[in-house]
């Protein structure tokens, strides 16, 4: 079978390998569709954290099962998606239920071989059914539930307004699910191409551009002073996460979704006096996977909305770079293996 192996920053190299073999409590699936995230790009610019090479990418997945070996339902032939966050359920973490946040866990595509690939093994407990959602739609409910968890984090109530800081596609499913929750988004980000995206395809309801001069001031305007009560970091960017602990309300909440390497620095004056909630958000639950997919289901949200751009495996090598180009207004790259 064919591979696609990221073998240093930069660098991409197709090869042949091994078809996997079924063993106990795991699945083969035939990969028909991998999404291309955050984490992948980084990983490709040498910035991801927890990362070393060489290593095949993909975790946003969607594919045929071939073989199953486990207590589900499942059959050779079931269209699937995975949740692709491998825990050992037997730490603190997966006691508790968090098995997002398994003290061992390894995610596929980043500490272990992931789906850019023909097959993929993986744990039987991480195979999801399709409910009726097509490849696409099922390549888009990792991402999607990253989000939809971020903001099950934040406990929005209807009519708060929600600063959500990046539109790349991790900030823009936080902003679909705190939309659903009655939230009034208010969308951050340097890039007007992707501000625009959010105003004509997702509804949401307010905008501002990161690099004005009175950002502050745009915030308090439009919170009639009280400022947002909830904000979500959607960047993994150092400036973008300490500068918005500036922007948050009195008793207000800060989840922080994306990721970086650094050490986060804020006025703890500032913070205290507000009596402020500062929380991590990782990865997603299967719990989030079923509500993101009931969401797709009663079209609340439109898989298709995020797809601006295709390619099929044998092209990933020659188009990644470009997906990479803010010129290129890409939103997610859907790869389609035949």
């Amino acid at each position: 079978m064919k591979i696609l192996q990221c073998t240093v920053p930069g660098q991409f190299d197709y090869e042949q390998a091994e078809r996997p073999i079924l063993l106990e409590n795991t699945a083969v699936i035939r990969i028909r569709r991998i999404g291309i995230c955050g984490t992948d790009l980084h990983a490709y610019q040498g910035t991801q954290p927890f990362f070393s090479y060489p290593r095949i990418l993909g975790h946003e997945l969607a594919g045929d099962v071939v073989e199953y070996d486990g207590d589900g339902d499942f059959k050779p032939g079931d269209i699937v998606t995975i949740i692709p966050y491998f825990y050992c359920g037997k730490c603190v973490a997966c006691r508790s239920g968090k098995t997002n946040c398994c003290t061992t866990l390894k995610v596929s595509g980043v500490h272990i071989d992931g789906g850019m690939t023909e097959y993929l093994r993986v744990p039987s407990y991480s195979l999801v059914h399709h409910y009726g959602l097509g490849y696409d739609a099922l390549a888009l409910v990792e991402p999607l539930s990253i989000g939809a968890h971020g903001v099950g984090r934040a406990q929005i109530k209807a009519g708060e307004y929600v600063l959500v800081v990046g539109a790349g596609p991790i900030g823009l499913g936080c902003m679909e699910f705190a939309r659903i929750q009655g939230g009034k988004v208010i969308a951050l980000d340097v890039n007007e191409q992707r501000l625009n995206f959010c105003k004509s395809n997702l509804g949401v309801n307010f905008t501002i551009n990161a690099r004005s001069a009175d950002v502050l001031e745009q915030l308090d305007s439009l919170t009639q002073g009280d400022m947002p009560s909830v904000i979500i970091d959607a960047t993994g960017n150092l400036a973008a996460i300490n500068n918005a602990f500036r922007y948050l309300a009195h008793g207000g909440r800060y989840v922080l979704v994306g990721l970086q390497k650094g050490d986060i620095s804020f006025s703890h004056p500032e913070f205290h006096k507000r009596e402020s909630t500062l929380m991590s958000s990782r990865n997603a639950t299967r719990d989030d996977f079923e509500y993101v997919m009931d969401c797709m289901r009663k079209g609340l949200v439109k898989p298709e909305t995020y797809i601006t751009h295709r390619a099929t495996f044998d092209q990933v090598k020659e188009h990644f770079a470009s997906w990479l180009d803010p010129a290129n207004a890409t939103i997610k790259a859907m790869v389609e293996v035949e």
